[in-house]
């Protein structure tokens, strides 16, 4: 350890002093989106205690050290009250990664290129719409990089969920009982593409023919065969007031069939802890929700570097914890120097079992570090923290173009009233020869129109 300049007190004072007067600016000794354009790193943005867990603990907790029941309390106000309860008393473990201080090892290379250079160029349309300053649709990377409200961190989340144009994710799921038992397995397919903001596929940055749409996504499921050929898509409309077009197959069918798109708190397959509403924290369109507000500022541990496991040849994620060993991801968590904590309620859902959500963002690219949402009786209900990496570990790595890929490695979908723990994990391959991969143009006609569904059920 070495001297440092600010007490912990300091940026704890900063925080609250900012949050007193309704303001909103990243970074502690200087604005976080200047020092970030300038240097790439967040280093000038914020003091030694923000950017060192042996700092931040006073020596309590240091790099390669483990997060247990029998030291959680020193960190209690680092992580959200769910994953709190999971260490201190279900078994979680949490392994300490130094803090990650280059911003381009945060997200994908092209969009964090397109949010520097497009910054000052969105403002929102009269229907509330980010757009451009000349009124157009948005053209790439996050639209509100320097956030002032609530809205501006969901609206930018909202925009692009995986930050690249398209993405295909091949999934592993694990659906756990309260009693720490397996109960369900799938493998799963999830691709997404946008037809605005593009910064890698042709043409740039809109697809002319589907500018008044802002994404294509489907899921389907290739095993057990009892769900192999389930499929859906989901359409979203560029106006964020409306709801996606949403399409599935069923097998026992043998048709493609329109569904209720407002059903999206309710779990696409038997067993499973995760719905639509949650992709990503945003799985709804913008104004959907609304009542959003800031209520919260500080540090958090957040997964954001240690997502990817390059020694499986499959990326299989290895599990610990709950009564069977099986119910928690081995997870790695740095000390994030700045999370946002907004909450928002589901105005257009009058039979949402949700009544309020809260997600915490990552100030330094917005990202969604953790989820939790609460009944309409304002009880804990359920919970979604996931686990994101550059795939690049020693002499291995996964390219996405000239970068290394960055994307998300596993999920915690947890339903805190019944125990059912729902572990997602993104891997190589899955059944059916399908691999994950990103910005591919062939992912729209193999996965994202009406016949690809009919195919995938085939």
């Amino acid at each position: 350890m070495h001297p440092i300049r600010f007490d912990r007190g300091y940026s704890r004072r900063h925080f609250i002093g900012q949050m007193g007067r309704g303001v909103l600016a990243t970074g502690v000794l200087a604005p976080l989106a200047d020092v970030l354009a300038a240097t790439g790193s967040i280093e000038r943005a914020y003091p030694d205690e923000l950017l060192s867990i042996e700092n931040y603990t006073k020596g309590k907790l240091k790099v390669g050290d483990f997060i247990t029941a029998d030291n959680v309390e020193s960190v209690k106000e680092l992580l959200t009250p769910i994953v709190y309860t999971q260490v201190a008393k279900m078994g979680r473990k949490l392994k300490l990664a130094a803090t990650t201080t280059d911003i381009m090892r945060l997200s994908p290379w092209e969009y964090l290129g397109a949010t520097f250079s497009n910054k000052g160029k969105a403002r929102f349309d009269e229907r509330g719409n980010v757009v451009t300053d000349q009124g157009k649709p948005w053209i790439g990377g996050n639209p509100f990089p320097d956030p002032k409200s609530a809205i501006e961190l969901f609206a930018g989340l909202t925009l692009s969920w995986g930050r690249h144009d398209a993405s295909f994710y091949t999934t592993r799921e694990y659906d756990i009982s309260e009693r720490g038992e397996l109960q369900y397995e799938y493998e799963s397919g999830w691709a997404e593409m946008s037809p605005v903001a593009r910064t890698v596929l042709d043409p740039k940055p809109y697809w002319p023919e589907q500018i008044d749409k802002l994404r294509f996504q489907c899921a389907f499921f290739t095993a057990p065969n009892s769900v192999r050929g389930t499929s859906f898509l989901n359409i979203w409309a560029y106006d964020q007031h409306t709801f996606p077009e949403l399409y599935g197959y069923v097998p026992e069918f043998k048709r493609v069939r329109q569904f209720p798109t407002d059903q999206r708190f309710e779990p696409l397959v038997p067993g499973s802890a995760f719905y639509l509403s949650d992709a990503w924290a945003a799985g709804d369109p913008l104004y959907t929700w609304g009542e959003y507000q800031i209520v919260s500022r500080g540090p958090m541990l957040g997964a954001v570097s240690g997502g990817w496991n390059a020694a499986h040849p499959n990326w299989q994620h290895t599990t610990h914890g709950g009564p069977k060993g099986l119910t928690f991801w081995d997870t790695t968590v740095e000390l994030v120097p700045e999370a946002i904590v907004v909450e928002a309620k589901p105005v257009k859902f009058p039979r949402a079992p949700v009544g309020k959500k809260r997600v915490w963002f990552d100030a330094r690219t917005q990202l969604p570090l953790a989820m939790v949402s609460f009944d309409r009786r304002g009880e804990a209900f359920r919970s979604f923290d996931g686990a994101f990496a550059l795939y690049e570990s020693g002499n291995q790595r996964v390219m996405d173009g000239q970068h290394p890929l960055w994307s998300w490695g596993h999920v915690h979908a947890f339903d805190l009233q019944s125990g059912r723990m729902t572990r997602l994990e993104q891997v190589r391959t899955i059944a059916g020869g399908h691999q994950s991969s990103a910005n591919d143009p062939q992912i729209y006609d193999r996965y994202l129109t009406r016949s690809a569904l009919m195919r995938l059920g085939k």
